[in-house]
């Protein structure tokens, strides 16, 4: 299986704060971590973006 870059952006502001990858497949719902935010200085839900 190949790993793909990602993107995690905040749900709250949309800052693209953390650059990850994951493993792709084709029926996987996007990739959600609580992380925290910078700039909401708070744990936030990063959601994935590409």
């Amino acid at each position: 299986m190949t790993r793909v870059p990602v993107a995690l952006s905040c749900s709250v502001c949309g800052e693209r704060n953390y650059k990850t990858t994951r493993v792709q497949r084709r029926s996987d719902k996007p990739l959600e971590l609580k992380k925290f935010c910078k700039k909401c200085n708070r744990h936030t839900i990063h959601r994935e973006s590409k």
